[in-house]
């Protein structure tokens, strides 16, 4: 009794100096306390194209005009794609003056359309389609690719199961060496860590050979790691 006890103790101050802002637990006898790490390589699940279209002309109306036959363009290329206009979402629109500085007074030369646009796909064979259809239609400016993960709950359970087996076999260890053999869990408290951010690639996509390959091919998208944490208390028997 006093060893079982002496060993619950033992892992809770220990636990204690590992991190101070983990759940405390009441040390009860014939119980063993661990605490476990557990990881889980995730692959990106969505790919997001993010691209702008602009357009500059005398009056704002001829901007309007203009700006408005360029995103048809970019409506008729998703629809070729199988992709529906309505998933892409417009981040901004706007439409302002362009003034000439070089003079004392300023004089309004044109007007000026922006509107950005952002795409999410799922897959991901349709992204070096699109990228070269909307280069050759020359509508838009300033493509962009990042990847990240949307299903995020899956990763979490993922890396939650590989803490608490951690776990496990440690307590199981711990018991062992005691003589003793590992009981039910009594309690448990998990804590979960993930940086999923969209990952960019580097620079602006840029015009495409039909003849080369695209300039992520063969490559594969930056995996996101989940994180747990697993406190678990069993009993002993």
């Amino acid at each position: 009794m006093k060893t079982a006890f002496a060993l619950t103790l033992a892992f809770l101050l220990s636990q204690l100096t590992f991190a101070q802002d983990r759940p405390t637990v009441s040390a009860q006898a014939n119980t063993v306390f661990v605490g476990a790490d557990g990881k889980f390589e995730a692959n990106p699940d969505t790919a997001v194209m993010q691209f702008n279209i602009s357009a500059q002309e005398a009056t704002s109306r001829e901007a309007y005009d203009r700006a408005s036959k360029e995103a048809e363009q970019v409506r008729q290329i998703l629809r070729s794609n199988g992709i529906d206009p309505k998933s892409a979402e417009i981040g901004y629109f706007s439409l302002q003056p362009v003034y000439d500085y070089k003079t004392a007074k300023r004089k309004l030369v044109a007007y000026r359309v922006n509107a950005n646009v952002s795409l999410k796909l799922k897959d991901f064979s349709k992204i070096a389609p699109i990228v070269q259809q909307l280069a050759d239609a020359d509508v838009s400016e300033n493509q962009s690719l990042s990847y990240t993960l949307e299903d995020i709950d899956a990763a979490k359970a993922k890396a939650v199961e590989d803490a608490y087996k951690r776990a496990r076999e440690s307590a199981a260890i711990l018991a062992r060496t005691a003589g003793r053999s590992l009981g039910d869990l009594s309690y448990a408290s998990v804590d979960t860590f993930e940086n999923v951010r969209p990952m960019p690639m580097a620079g602006a996509m840029m015009k495409m050979s039909v003849a080369a390959p695209a300039p992520t091919e063969e490559f594969t998208p930056q995996s996101f790691s989940v994180t747990a944490h697993v406190n678990a208390l069993f009993n002993l028997k």
